[in-house]
């Protein structure tokens, strides 16, 4: 890899540092933020799986063009990402259950029961050293990090994991802005260089962007 592409910050990450997969479940409007920014910060093993399409609505909140409008947002994505970085991602219009999943695992689905599901296939996976699960709604954000083989983390975990029937849902015009999108991206690749970089990393991020307040 050409280092001086990177040299801005080669005190602050170096991009041989993520040389391990990274896996993105979800390729909407947090995971295809934080698979460009992934691949803008040097990580050359990404993973990205989404079943869904790119349509009008995605436009606003999400990293797709008006050309990509139609197209599975795995392809568009792809597309998009190797014409920005010349990194080419491997890309799958498919559900998955987690279960063969090895390296860092990002999670950024949609719905609770589709995290539930994918929780089963990480949980105590000794081939996934660190779990991040990133959510929005309106201009709320939560970050969690998980180890999946450490046990008083699973359990922490699971105190945040319910059916979607039981999650709070926003009016279908309150549900995401860009900025929201982008911040979480902010905080998963953010959690990903601090674990790369041997650094130590809050397990859970809240942050209020109306109330520009973060707990962490």
């Amino acid at each position: 890899m050409d280092e001086t592409r990177y040299h801005r910050q080669l005190d602050l990450l170096r991009p041989d540092a993520l040389n391990m997969p990274i896996t993105v479940v979800g390729a909407g409007g947090i995971g295809s933020f934080t698979v460009m920014a992934l691949s803008k910060m040097g990580c050359t093993n990404l993973w990205v799986y989404d079943f869904d399409t790119v349509e009008s609505h995605n436009l606003p909140n999400q990293l797709y063009r008006e050309k990509d409008i139609g197209k599975p947002k795995v392809s568009a994505l792809k597309d998009i990402v190797e014409e920005f970085t010349g990194t080419e991602i491997k890309a799958f219009n498919t559900r998955v259950d987690g279960k063969g999943f090895g390296g860092i695992v990002v999670f950024s689905v949609d719905s609770m029961d589709e995290r539930m599901k994918l929780w089963e296939g990480v949980r105590y996976n000794p081939r996934v050293p660190l779990l991040i699960d990133g959510r929005m709604g309106a201009e709320v954000m939560r970050v969690f990090s998980i180890v999946p083989t450490d046990p008083d983390d699973v359990r922490r975990y699971e105190t945040e994991l319910y059916p979607s029937s039981e999650a709070f849902s926003a009016p279908c015009t309150a549900r995401s802005i860009i900025y929201t999108a982008f911040n979480v991206a902010a905080l998963i690749t953010g959690q990903v260089k601090k674990y790369a970089a041997g650094q130590s990393y809050s397990r859970d991020i809240t942050f209020d962007a109306r109330l520009s307040y973060m707990v962490a």
